[in-house]
C-alpha cells in the first residue's frame, strides 16, 4: 500500500512538473550547507563572490586530489612488520642427514667402469702424456660410443668469430670445419667444454664452456652418470648407498641413548641414502627440556671417505640440513656440509615467519591453490616453494625433453632420461635450465608460504679425536661397529656433530596491514575536514542535491518527450482548431440555440433525404458538437 501511494505521489509530481530549477537548487544548497566557502559565494558582492568561488574550487580541488591518494595508498595494500620476542618449550627440528658422495664406489663401480675409463684416458690427453704412455693404447678399448653421445671438447675462442674447436678423441677433422685433434703444443691455451647435440651426429649443437677442466670434467661425468644411473631400479640405488647402521656409529638425544633405528630413510637423488631424525611422519615431534650442548642431539657418523666415487664426488664430508616436521629437505640449497675429522657443533635460533595472505601478498597456506601438481607429495610432505619450483621444472622437462630427470621425481607414466632413449636430453635439460622464460614461469607460479620457521645456526668446529684420544676411540668405534679388535676407521671418515638450541628464545617475524578502513575514513574525514570545514553530514547534503537534480533531470526529460509527442501531433493535423465563435456561428446556421449553462446537450436529429422512406428513431446517431467542422451542412 505504501508502493502504491509513493507512485501515485510521483505520478502527480510528474504532472505537476519541476518544482525549481537547477539554478534555485543551487542557490538553496548554497544558502543552507554546513560546509564552509559556498554560502559566501551567494552572499558576498561580485569581487569577493569571485574570490570566494575560486577558493572553493581550489580546496575542493586539493580534497579531492588527497582522497585519491588515500585512496590509492589503501588499495595498494602495503603490510608492516613487526619483531616480537617469546619464551617458551619448542620441538626439536627435524634433523637431515646423508653422506656427501652418494653411492659406495665398491657397488657402483661395475656401473661406471666404461665411463671411468673414457674419463682417465681423456684427462691423459688433456695432461699431455707422453707418445706411448697413454691409456687408450690398453686392452679392451674405449667404448668411443659412450663418449660420442656426450663427448668434451677444447675450445679456443682467441677469435671470437671463428674459434677453434678440438675433438679429445678425434685424429681427423670433422665437419665442423674448426674442429681437429688435439695437438701436443697448442692444449695448454684451450678451454674445456662439454658438447651437446640435439641427436647425435647433428649440427644443431651446444657447448657448455668452463674456466676450469676439474668443472668440466666433474659436470661432464655428471651427466654422464645419470643417464646410467636413471636406468637402475630404486630398490638397487637405495643397495649401493651408505646404510644407516654403518654410517650412524653413535647417537644420544638430551640424556635418552638413541640408535639408527630412530632414523627415517629417504632416497636423496643428490645424496643418495638420507636420514632424518624427528621427522614427525610415525611419531610425534620431540621437544627439547632446556637450551644446551647437553640437551641436544650428539652424533657420531662414518663417512667412508674411502668408497667415493673419485669422478663424481670432490667434497667429502656430511651433508645436514634441519627443517620443520613432515617437510621435505632440499640439501643441495639449504643443506650445510661437517668436515670429516672435527666436531661440529650447531646451536639453533628459531625464527618464526607470518605472512598476511590475499591481498597484501600473494602466499599460500598448504599449496592448495598453486597451479603446479607438487611432485613432492608422494613423500606426504607438506608444501613448499622449493618443491614447486622442482616440480615445475620436471613438468616443463616432461612437456619439452619427452622424458624426466634423474634428479627430481617423475610424474606419473613418465620415465627418466638416458642417452639410449632420449639422445638429445641433455641438450634439451642445458637449454631449458638456462633459459629465463620457463625459470621466470616457474617462479610466477609458485607461491611461498605464509608461515614458515627457519632455523638460524651458529656453527663451530674443532679437531676430533684429538691426537692423545684418538687411539683408544677409534678401537672401540671399530669394535662396536665391526665387532673387530683392529682399527677399521680413521680421521678421514669420522665426524661428530652436537646440534641444540641456544637458547629458548624464539622471534615471531609477522606481518600487520599497514592501512585499514578504520585509517582511510578518518584520513578521508581529516582532509576534508582540513580544507572545506566538512563532515559527513556535508556530504549527505551533497548527495542530497544530486539526487534532486537528477529528479528535476527525470521530470524535464518527461516533459520534452510530451512537447515532442505534441509537436508530431500537429504535423499530422496542420490545421488550427476551429475558435468557439466558429462553433457557435456554424450551430446558428445549422438552427441551434446556445444552451443555457449547465444544460445537457440535446443530440442533433438529422431530417431525411427526399424520396426515403419515413425515419427510423432507433438508428438516430448522436454526434458531439466538436465533431463538427466548419464545412459541416
Amino acid at each position: 500500500m505504501n508502493l502504491k501511494k509513493y507512485l501515485v505521489r510521483a505520478l502527480h509530481r510528474l504532472q505537476k512538473g519541476p518544482g525549481y530549477t537547477y539554478k534555485e537548487l543551487l542557490v538553496w544548497y548554497c544558502d543552507n550547507t554546513n560546509t564552509h566557502g559556498p554560502k559566501r559565494i551567494i552572499k558576498e558582492g561580485p569581487k569577493k563572490k569571485l574570490i570566494w568561488f575560486f577558493l572553493t574550487l581550489l580546496f575542493a580541488s586539493l580534497v579531492f586530489w588527497q582522497w585519491g591518494i588515500l585512496i590509492n595508498t589503501y588499495l595498494s595494500y602495503n603490510v608492516t612488520s613487526s619483531l616480537s620476542i617469546g619464551f617458551k618449550t619448542m620441538k626439536f627440528p627435524a634433523v637431515t642427514i646423508c653422506n656427501a658422495n652418494p653411492f659406495k664406489y665398491s657397488e657402483v663401480k661395475p656401473l661406471l667402469k666404461e665411463l671411468d675409463r673414457l674419463i682417465e684416458a681423456a684427462l691423459e690427453r688433456i695432461l699431455q702424456p707422453t707418445p706411448g704412455n697413454s691409456s687408450e693404447n690398453l686392452s679392451p678399448p674405449l667404448d668411443l660410443e659412450l663418449w660420442n653421445q656426450i663427448p668434451l671438447v677444447l675450445i679456443d675462442e682467441h677469435d671470437k668469430d671463428n674459434p677453434i674447436i678440438l675433438d679429445i678423441f678425434e685424429t681427423n677433422q670433422t665437419a665442423v670445419g674448426n674442429e681437429t685433434a688435439v695437438g701436443n703444443e697448442t692444449a695448454k691455451k684451450y678451454k674445456l667444454a662439454v658438447k651437446l647435440c640435439s641427436h647425435q651426429g647433428s649440427d644443431n649443437c651446444t657447448y657448455r664452456n668452463f674456466s676450469s677442466a676439474a668443472q668440466a670434467v666433474t659436470e661432464w661425468y655428471i651427466l654422464q652418470s645419470t643417464s646410467i644411473l636413471s636406468k637402475v631400479p630404486l630398490h638397487e640405488r637405495i643397495r649401493m648407498g651408505y646404510q644407516a647402521e654403518d654410517m650412524i656409529l653413535a647417537c644420544l638425544y638430551g640424556a635418552e641413548p638413541c640408535n639408527y633405528k630412530n632414523f627415517t630413510q629417504i632416497y636423496h637423488p643428490d645424496h643418495g641414502n638420507c636420514y632424518i631424525f624427528n621427522w614427525g611422519m610415525d611419531e610425534e615431534a620431540l621437544n627439547s627440556s632446556n637450551p644446551g650442548a647437553e640437551f641436544g642431539l650428539k652424533l657420531i657418523l662414518d663417512i667412508s671417505q674411502q668408497d667415493y666415487i673419485p669422478y663424481l664426488s670432490s667434497a667429502a664430508g656430511a651433508r645436514l640440513m634441519l627443517h620443520q616436521q613432515k617437510s621435505f629437505p632440499f640439501l643441495k640449497d639449504q643443506g650445510i656440509y661437517a668436515m670429516a675429522g672435527t666436531e661440529t657443533s650447531i646451536g639453533v635460533l628459531v625464527d618464526e615467519l607470518e605472512r598476511m595472505g590475499y591481498p597484501y601478498s600473494d602466499c599460500t597456506m598448504n599449496g592448495s591453490d598453486v597451479p603446479v601438481k607438487n611432485l613432492y607429495s608422494q613423500y606426504n610432505t607438506s608444501y613448499s616453494i622449493q618443491a614447486c619450483l622442482r616440480s615445475c621444472f620436471q613438468n616443463h622437462m616432461v612437456e619439452i625433453c619427452g622424458c624426466g630427470h634423474y634428479m627430481f621425481p617423475l610424474p606419473e607414466g613418465v620415465t627418466y632420461c638416458n642417452n639410449e632413449d632420449n639422445p638429445g636430453w641433455a641438450y634439451c635439460y642445458s637449454s631449458l635450465r638456462s633459459s629465463i622464460k620457463q625459470r621466470q614461469i616457474c617462479i610466477d607460479s609458485c607461491k611461498e608460504t605464509c608461515n614458515d620457521t627457519q632455523y638460524k645456526m651458529t656453527i663451530s668446529m674443532a679437531d676430533w679425536p684429538s691426537e692423545a684420544s684418538e687411539d683408544w676411540i677409534f678401537h672401540i668405534l671399530s669394535y662396536e661397529r665391526d665387532m673387530s679388535t683392529n682399527v677399521t676407521l680413521d680421521r678421514n671418515g669420522i665426524i661428530k656433530l652436537n646440534i641444540y638450541f641456544q637458547e629458548y628464545n624464539y622471534r615471531t617475524i609477522s606481518e600487520s596491514a599497514a592501512t585499514t578502513i578504520v585509517w582511510l575514513l578518518s584520513s578521508l574525514g581529516g582532509q576534508f575536514g582540513f580544507w572545506m570545514g566538512g563532515s559527513v553530514l556535508c556530504l549527505i547534503e551533497f548527495g542530497e542535491i544530486i539526487i534532486d537534480s537528477l529528479w528535476i533531470t527525470v521530470i524535464n526529460v518527461i516533459g520534452w518527450c510530451k512537447g515532442l509527442k505534441q509537436r508530431r501531433a500537429r504535423a499530422r493535423y496542420p490545421d488550427a482548431p476551429p475558435t468557439v465563435s466558429e462553433l457557435v456561428e456554424a450551430h446558428t446556421n445549422l438552427g441551434f440555440q446556445p444552451e443555457a449553462p449547465g444544460a445537457v446537450p440535446r443530440p442533433e436529429v438529422l431530417p431525411p433525404e427526399p424520396g426515403t422512406p419515413p425515419p427510423n428513431y432507433d438508428s438516430l446517431r448522436v454526434r458531439p458538437l466538436d465533431a463538427l467542422g466548419p464545412d459541416s451542412d
